[in-house]
C-alpha cells in the first residue's frame, strides 16, 4: 500500500493491501494446505502409536489435568481437554472465515446463500439416512450424529492441493456448506448427546450470550470483554453438562470483518506521525491502536489463531482420537459391521448426491435465477471433498459410542476421508478429458459474478489503453508517488503486449497523507489529458517518482511538446480536481482504500500484481467470457 517510501526488501509481487492480511483467500488457502498434511501425520502417528503401544496411548489421553483459582477448578482428562477445550478455538476460527464471507466475500450478496445453506443440509440428510437405514432397529441407530459433518480443515486443505483444477469460487460455496453443517452438528451435539443437563448453569450460559448479543448491538468493539465473556460462557456450558465447543462457533460468527477504509487508514498515518515527531511511549501506543483499528476484528484474530488452529490445535485433536488398534481380524469384523459401513457410505455417496440433488433442486425451483457460482463438475467434485468427515464425526463418535462400537465408528469415518481423497481425484481427472469448452462450463459454470468495482467504466470520460471492445477489462486505482504503483507500470505493459484482447483503465486515488505529491501528480495528468497526452506523461511519472514536485511536472511537459502555458495554467487553477475527486469517490464505495488496488472486469484482485499474478487472473475472467452465454 502506498503509505510511505520503498522497502529496501526485493519486490514481493503482491500488493501492500494483500500483504497486510494474512488470512483471506491466498494466505489463508496456503495455510490450510499445510494444515492438512500435519493432520493427516498426526493421524497416522496416533494410528501407529494405538498400535505399537496402546496401553501407553489411552493412559495417557486419559490423565486427568486441572485448572484452578482458589478453591474453585476444573478437572478433566487430556482428551477432553483437546476436544472441548481446545477444539473451541477451530470452531471459533471456522466462525471468523464465515463470517468474513458473509461480510466481504462471495455471500455478500445474500442470494448467493439460499443455495450452500440447501447444500449443506442436503449433505447432512443424506447421509444420516443412509447410516439410519443400515443401523435400522439396532441400538447403533442413536450414532447417527457421526455421519453427517464434514471436516472444515481436511476439506478446504484438500480442494487447495488440487488449486487450479477446481475453481477458487468453489471454496466459498463449500465453506458455506460445511459451516452449515458444522452449526447443525454443533446443535445435535448439544442437543442430543449432551446428558444430565443442569439447568442453572445453562441459563447462566444463555444470559452470557445474551450479553454478548447486547454488546455486538452496542457496536462494541473490545476485543478482552469478548475473550472473558466467551470463556465464561463455555465454563458454564461446560458445567451444565452441554458440549462447549459451540461458544467458539458463535463468537466466531458474532465478528464482523469489514475492507480498512480510508479514513481509518488516514488518522492511523496522522498518529504515527505524531510518534515520529515526539516518540513517547504513550504516542506508541495511540499509534497502535490506531493502526490495529483500521483492520477489522474478524481478520486480526484469524492471523492469530488460524496457524495455531491448523498446526496444533486440530492435529493435536487426530493425534488424541484416530488411535485404535488395527489387526486383520477387527477390520473384517468392522467393515461387516453396519456402524462402520453406514458412516463410511454415508460419507462417500451420501454427502455427494445431497449436496448435488439440493443445489439442483434449487436451481430447478428458482428457474435458474439461484445457481451454484461454479460449475456442476465442481460442484460434484465439492460433494465428494465434503465427505471428509474426521473432526467433529470423530468429535460425534466419541460422544456416542464405547468400546468397539467406538473403534467401528473410528474406521468408518478414517476410511471414508480416505475414500473422499479418492473419489474427489477421480471427478478431476474426468473433467479433465472433457473437451476444453466443455470443461470449462462444467467448472466455472454460468452465473455471473460479483461486481466489485461500484463505477463500470465510462470510455467517454475514463483513461484507457488497449482495444475499446476488449473483453477483459483491467482497472487500476493508483498514485503516481505510489511505490507500488510504480512497480506495478512495466508489468501492464508487458500484460497488454502479450494479450491482446484487454483493455486497461488508470484511476486516481493520490494518498496525499503519506505522498505529499501525489494530489499534483494527478492534477499534471488531467492536465496533460487535455492536451491529449495522459499517457505520456503517466508513464514519465510512475518512471520518475522521485521528481514530482511542479517545477519537474512542468519540465516533463515541455520534455513531452505539450503546451507549457496551457499546462502551468491548468496546473495552477486545479482544472482536473473535480474528475479526481470523482475517482476518488469511486474508489470509496468500491471499499477501495490503498494503492495499487486492481479490478478484473468489475472483480476485485486480491493476490499478486507481478505478471504471473495478473496474467492468471485475466485468463481467469477469459474463460467466464468465454463459457458467457
Amino acid at each position: 500500500m502506498g503509505v510511505g517510501p520503498a522497502p529496501a526488501t526485493p519486490f514481493s509481487g503482491r500488493t501492500a493491501w494483500a500483504r497486510s492480511l494474512q488470512t483471506p483467500l491466498r494466505e489463508f488457502l496456503r495455510t490450510e494446505t499445510g494444515g492438512a498434511v500435519v493432520l493427516l501425520a498426526a493421524a497416522l502417528a496416533a494410528l501407529v502409536w494405538a498400535n505399537v503401544h496402546p496401553s501407553s496411548y489411552e493412559a495417557t489421553w486419559s490423565t486427568p489435568a486441572s485448572i484452578r483459582v482458589g478453591d474453585a477448578g476444573l478437572t478433566l482428562d487430556l482428551r477432553h481437554w483437546v476436544n472441548s477445550g481446545l477444539m473451541t478455538v477451530f470452531f471459533f476460527v471456522v466462525g471468523l472465515e464465515a463470517r468474513r464471507e458473509f461480510d466481504m466475500g462471495e455471500l455478500r450478496d445474500r442470494r448467493r446463500l439460499a443455495l450452500p445453506l440447501a447444500a449443506g443440509v442436503g449433505g447432512m440428510v443424506v447421509p444420516v439416512a443412509i447410516y439410519l437405514a443400515a443401523n435400522a432397529g439396532r441400538p447403533t441407530m442413536s450414532g447417527w450424529g457421526a455421519a453427517m459433518s464434514t471436516d472444515t480443515a481436511f476439506a478446504l486443505g484438500l480442494l487447495a492441493l488440487f488449486g487450479r483444477r477446481l475453481p477458487a469460487r468453489l471454496r466459498a460455496y463449500l465453506l458455506t456448506a460445511t459451516v452449515v453443517d458444522d452449526t447443525i452438528a454443533l446443535v445435535v451435539i448439544a442437543g442430543v448427546y449432551s446428558e444430565d443437563v443442569a439447568l442453572p448453569a445453562l441459563l447462566i450460559a444463555a444470559g452470557i450470550m445474551a450479553v454478548v448479543f447486547l454488546a455486538r448491538a452496542g457496536d462494541v468493539r473490545y476485543v478482552p470483554l469478548y475473550a472473558a465473556l466467551g470463556i465464561a460462557g463455555w465454563v458454564a456450558l461446560n458445567a451444565s453438562g452441554v458440549e462447549p465447543v459451540v461458544i467458539g462457533l458463535v463468537m466466531g460468527l458474532l465478528t464482523y470483518a469489514y475492507p480498512a477504509t480510508r479514513t481509518d487508514l488516514e488518522r492511523a498515518t496522522e498518529m504515527f506521525r505524531l510518534f515520529r515527531e515526539q516518540p513517547t511511549p504513550e504516542l506508541a501506543r495511540s499509534a497502535q491502536t490506531e493502526v490495529a483499528a483500521a483492520i477489522s476484528p474478524n481478520e486480526r484474530l484469524q492471523q492469530l489463531f488460524h496457524p495455531w488452529t491448523s498446526y496444533v490445535i486440530v492435529p493435536l485433536f487426530a493425534l488424541a482420537n484416530a488411535g485404535i488398534p488395527v489387526s486383520a481380524g477387527f477390520l473384517g469384523q468392522a467393515y461387516t459391521s453396519p456402524v462402520t459401513l453406514g458412516i463410511l457410505i454415508g460419507y462417500v455417496a451420501g454427502k455427494p448426491i445431497g449436496i448435488l440433488a439440493l443445489s439442483s433442486l434449487v436451481t430447478w425451483l428458482s428457474r435458474g435465477r439461484l445457481r451454484p457460482p461454479v460449475g456442476w463438475a465442481a460442484v460434484t467434485g465439492g460433494g465428494a471433498i465434503a465427505g471428509i468427515g474426521f473432526t467433529v464425526a470423530l468429535l460425534i463418535a466419541t460422544l456416542a459410542f464405547t468400546g468397539p462400537r467406538l473403534d467401528e465408528a473410528k474406521v468408518g469415518v478414517l476410511s471414508a476421508a480416505l475414500c473422499a481423497s479418492v473419489l474427489t481425484w477421480m471427478v478431476v481427472r474426468v473433467t479433465a478429458l472433457l473437451p476444453a469448452r466443455m470443461r470449462l462450463r462444467a467448472l466455472l459454470g454460468t452465473a455471473e459474478t460479483i461486481v466489485d468495482l461500484a463505477a463500470p467504466v465510462d470510455p467517454e470520460r475514463d483513461h484507457i489503453r488497449g482495444p475499446a471492445r476488449a473483453p477483459i477489462t483491467v482497472v487500476e486505482y493508483g498514485d503516481f508517488e505510489c511505490r507500488y504503483c510504480g512497480r506495478a507500470e512495466p508489468v501492464i505493459r508487458e500484460l497488454l503486449a502479450e494479450a491482446g484482447d484487454v483493455r486497461y483503465v488508470w484511476r486516481h486515488l493520490p494518498l496525499s497523507d503519506v505522498h505529499p505529491q501525489a494530489q499534483v501528480a494527478a492534477l499534471a495528468a488531467e492536465a496533460a489529458a487535455a492536451q491529449g497526452g495522459f499517457w505520456e506523461l503517466h508513464d514519465l511519472m510512475l518512471d520518475r517518482q522521485d521528481a514530482l514536485r511542479p517545477r519537474d511536472l512542468v519540465g516533463y511537459a515541455d520534455e513531452l511538446g505539450l503546451d507549457v502555458e496551457r499546462f502551468r495554467t491548468d496546473l495552477r487553477k486545479s482544472t482536473g480536481a473535480a474528475r479526481i475527486a470523482e475517482d476518488v469517490d469511486s474508489a470509496d464505495v468500491s471499499g477501495v482504500s490503498g494503492t495499487p488496488t486492481f479490478f478484473i472486469n468489475g472483480r476485485r484482485h486480491h493476490g499478486a500484481y507481478d505478471i504471473a499474478g495478473l496474467t492468471a487472473a485475466v485468463q481467469t475472467a477469459r474463460r467466464r467470457v468465454a463459457v458467457r452465454p
